[in-house]
């Protein structure tokens, strides 16, 4: 019996490195990838693979269990056939950065008068390439900061996927003196009255399926959150190139969910310098979302406060469906949004 024991362990423990191992070279592939396809400098890779090294599940998923629906093999062909590129000259000239869209008003104001922009798909922001998940707030600011970059504030999601950035809505009053979770609440109901009668989806006015990474499945018996029972079957970024708003920002609906940064109080916002940053706010919608509509996904919905905490609390939430995209803030646009004067 003893040594049966000792057998079913060291089993286990064989197939844990293995899965280690696993994750460790897909990791490494992607690494490579991120430096050809868009330029990330030696030392900021070397910031980014400390921060995926310390974490131990950072990556595209368990390899053991993650069954993709499709291949980044399969989705470049795709895109070479029907003759779709992702490249942007021009929002590179404005951004600085490759694979980045411009946020701006896009009824006052042109793509060069941005303020910031965001990645244009979730991160490791790589056509063809599958989001990274399990993934905490906290790391996924840690890994936009690598970058040059940093976490974008909720606002600036919703923009991004309505199609306009619009000046910051965030009722910071409802949320004196009371805690986060019932500010959370507060602002949330706010917001969510306010936009209730323009809802609107990346695509489109209403919501559609088949026009998002939303039609994958769920790995049978996962019950909920486990690294072991729950495959992140994701389809690569960009499969879907009608998923997508008017600012070019692609799979914000299906594929992943995000984590973004909501604000309680001005000095709070990342989009104005903060590095203490606010709460935790999970955008979008994820890869089963067609057959498992779990909740509101429209443009500028705000959600409860799901496994609320910091964002930069070391225990933030992480899971399978759950990665991020990184914002960035254009030269003298730092500190100047929506009018308010906050230096953190």
């Amino acid at each position: 019996m003893v040594s049966a024991v000792i057998c079913l362990t060291i089993f286990g423990a064989s197939v844990a490195l293995a899965g280690e191992s696993a994750l460790q070279a897909q990791n490494e592939q992607m690494f490579r990838q991120i430096q050809s396809a868009r330029g990330v400098s030696d030392d900021q890779m070397d910031a980014i693979e400390e921060l995926f090294a310390d974490s131990g599940y950072i990556g595209q998923g368990n390899p053991a269990i993650t069954q993709h629906p499709d291949t980044p093999s399969r989705c470049q062909a795709k895109l070479d056939r029907d003759s779709v590129k992702y490249a942007n000259p021009e929002f590179e000239r404005i951004c600085g950065a490759k694979y980045m869209a411009p946020l701006y008003n896009r009824a006052t104001e042109k793509p060069e008068q941005a303020k910031a922009c965001i990645d244009q798909f979730e991160y490791p922001d790589i056509p063809c390439a599958y989001p990274v998940v399990w993934v905490r707030a906290r790391e996924a600011a840690e890994i936009c900061a690598a970058e040059g970059k940093r976490i974008c504030d909720a606002h600036e999601w919703e923009g991004a996927c309505a199609g306009s950035l619009e000046k910051p809505d965030y009722r910071f009053d409802l949320a004196k003196g009371v805690n986060a979770n019932a500010a959370v609440s507060r602002m949330r109901a706010a917001h969510n009255r306010t936009h209730e009668g323009d809802k609107s989806w990346s695509y489109g006015p209403s919501y559609e399926k088949g026009i998002c990474a939303a039609g994958s499945h769920k790995t049978p018996g996962c019950n909920g959150g486990s690294w072991t029972g729950c495959g992140s079957n994701t389809y690569p970024a960009g499969d879907f190139p009608a998923c997508h708003s008017s600012l070019d920002v692609y799979d914000l609906n299906g594929n992943a969910a995000e984590h973004m940064n909501l604000p309680l109080d001005p000095s709070q916002m990342a989009s104005m310098g903060s590095k203490t940053l606010g709460y935790t706010e999970m955008k979008g919608s994820w890869f089963v979302f067609d057959t498992i509509h779990a909740h509101e996904d429209w443009c500028r919905w705000r959600a409860p406060f799901w496994h609320g905490s910091r964002v930069m609390d070391p225990h933030s939430h992480e899971n399978y469906h759950l990665g991020f995209r990184c914002c960035k803030s254009l030269e003298n646009a730092a500190g100047k949004t929506a009018g308010y004067q906050h230096s953190n």
